[in-house]
C-alpha cells in the first residue's frame, strides 16, 4: 500500500502524543513494506538531533497555504491508497483537501477533540467538515471513551486501534515510595498548571518536578521558577529518563482530553497517577484509584498568549482531594506501594492487548468510500464561507492558531 499522512504538527521532530503516535504506525507499516509519506508542518522554536523515521519520507513545509499545495501535489503524483488526515488540523482545510484529492480514500484520525469540526469541545465547529469526517473511509481513535464521543457528536462509528507507542518491555519499575519527586509534565493552563502550583505551595516539604511542554507560557516558568521545592527538569528524548525519578505522576488536566498516553506510560513502571476525570483521562487509569473530580474549562476566549493559545477560563478547583490523594500516597508505604502495583499490573495488561499491526491490516480491509457527490472544489470560496459564518471570537481563534507551525496539544 501506499499511504499519505498530513497534519498541522511537526512531524521532524514530532512534537506530541499524537505525532508520536501516527509515526510509529507509519513506522511500522514502511517496516512491513510499505511506502509511507507525510506532509505536515515545520517546528519553529527549537532545533532537534532527533532524525525522522529513515523509512518514512517526511515533507516539512512552514507556510500553511504552500502546505495545501504541497498536499494536493503529492496525492497527485503519489497516487496513495489511502490519505490519512490527523485532527490537527484546526481550520480543517487539510480534510477539505484530502476529500477534494483523494474522494473515498481519506481515513481520520481522531487524536484532539478541540481540533475536531465536531463536539463540545471543538475550537472550531463546522457542518461541512463533520460531514467529511463521517463520509471518510474510516475514522480512528485510540479509546473506548473517543469512539463513543465520535459516535454520538459525528453520526459515525470509528475504528478503536491504539498505537503500539509504549515499546516492547520489558518495562522497568521506578516508582518507589519516599524518594523521588511529584512530576507533572508539560504544566500549563489546559493541562491544570494551577492545580499544580497550589499543591506545591500548600505542602512546602514535598518535592515537586515539572518538565515544561507546547503549552508552558514564559509567565508559567516564572512561576514554577519562584516555588522552591520545584525542580525544572530538562527536555529529553525519553521520557523514561524523567518517569525515572518520579514517585507520583500529576495529570490534573482541565480540558477535555482525548486519551492520556503519559498515565499510561507511567503507570507501565510502576508509578503511581493521581489524575483529573477529564475525558480520557479516566479509560487510561485503568480502574486504578486516585481519579478526582475537576471543574473543567467553561470557555476558550480570543486572547491568546505567546504560544498562540486562547486564554483558558476556567472555574476555582478545590485543591483539597488533590493534597489529600498526596499526602496518603506519600505518607502511606503499603497503601504506595499497592498503588504502585495495581497501576502497573493495570498498564501490562492493557500494553499486552495491543495489537502492533492492526493500523495495517485495518487500512487493507478498508474500501474506498461511497461519495454521494464531489466535496466542494472551489476551495478558496468554501474557506470564505467558513469564516464567515464563525463568530468574530471563533475567527480570531482560527486565525491565530493557523498561524502556529506545530501545534500539537496531546
Amino acid at each position: 500500500m501506499r499511504i499519505l499522512l498530513t497534519a498541522n504538527a511537526s512531524y521532524a521532530p514530532p512534537r506530541g502524543g499524537a505525532t508520536r503516535s501516527n509515526l510509529v504506525w507509519l513506522e511500522r507499516m514502511a517496516e512491513a513494506g510499505h511506502e509511507c509519506r507525510v506532509v505536515a508542518a515545520t517546528f519553529a522554536g527549537s532545533e532537534s538531533d532527533e532524525a525522522p523515521p529513515r523509512r518514512v519520507v517526511i515533507t516539512a513545509v512552514d507556510d500553511p497555504s504552500q502546505r495545501t499545495q504541497t498536499l494536493r501535489r503529492e496525492i497527485a503524483e503519489f497516487q496513495p491508497d489511502w490519505t490519512l488526515v490527523s485532527s490537527e488540523d484546526v481550520g480543517h482545510v487539510l480534510l477539505r483537501e484530502a476529500q477534494q484529492s483523494a474522494p473515498g480514500r481519506v481515513v481520520y484520525l481522531a487524536h484532539t477533540p478541540q481540533f475536531f469540526p465536531f463536539g463540545p469541545a471543538s475550537w472550531n465547529p463546522e457542518p461541512q467538515g463533520a460531514e467529511w469526517v463521517a463520509r471518510s473511509a474510516g475514522v480512528v481513535v485510540l479509546g473506548r471513551h473517543m469512539a463513543g464521543y465520535v459516535e454520538r457528536h459525528a453520526g459515525c462509528r470509528p475504528e478503536i486501534i491504539h498505537p503500539p507507542i509504549y515499546g516492547e518491555g520489558p518495562f522497568r519499575r521506578y516508582g518507589h515510595f519516599g524518594s523521588g519527586l511529584v512530576t507533572m509534565i508539560n504544566p500549563c493552563a489546559v493541562k491544570g498548571i494551577d492545580i499544580f502550583l497550589a499543591l506545591a505551595r500548600r505542602l512546602p516539604g514535598v518535592r515537586f518536578g515539572a518538565l515544561p511542554g507546547w503549552g508552558g507560557t514564559s509567565a508559567d516558568l516564572r512561576a514554577l521558577r519562584a516555588l522552591p521545592n520545584v525542580t525544572l527538569l530538562p527536555a529529553c528524548r525519553n521520557i523514561e529518563e524523567i518517569l525515572e525519578g518520579a514517585c507520583v505522576l500529576l495529570a490534573p488536566s482541565l480540558w477535555y482530553e482525548g486519551f492520556g498516553l503519559i498515565v499510561m506510560e507511567a503507570q507501565l513502571r510502576g508509578v503511581p497517577v493521581v489524575a483529573s476525570d477529564s475525558g480520557g483521562l479516566v479509560e487510561a487509569k485503568e480502574g486504578t484509584g486516585f481519579v478526582i473530580p475537576v471543574r473543567p474549562i467553561e470557555r476558550f476566549e480570543p486572547v491568546f498568549d505567546e504560544l498562540g493559545i486562547p486564554r483558558a477560563v476556567a472555574p476555582e478547583q478545590d485543591i483539597d482531594p488533590w493534597v489529600a490523594a498526596l499526602h496518603s500516597l506519600l505518607s502511606d508505604r503499603d497503601l504506595y506501594e499497592a498503588e504502585a502495583e495495581r497501576a502497573r499490573q493495570a498498564a501490562l495488561r492493557f500494553v499486552s492487548a495491543i495489537r502492533p499491526n492492526r493500523m495495517e491490516e485495518f487500512l487493507a480491509s478498508l474500501a474506498p468510500a461511497q461519495m454521494a457527490q464531489p466535496p466542494t472544489v472551489n476551495q478558496p470560496a468554501a474557506a470564505r464561507d467558513a469564516l464567515a459564518n464563525l463568530s468574530p471570537e471563533k475567527r480570531a481563534l482560527l486565525r491565530q492558531r493557523l498561524r502556529q507551525r506545530a501545534a500539537d496539544p496531546e
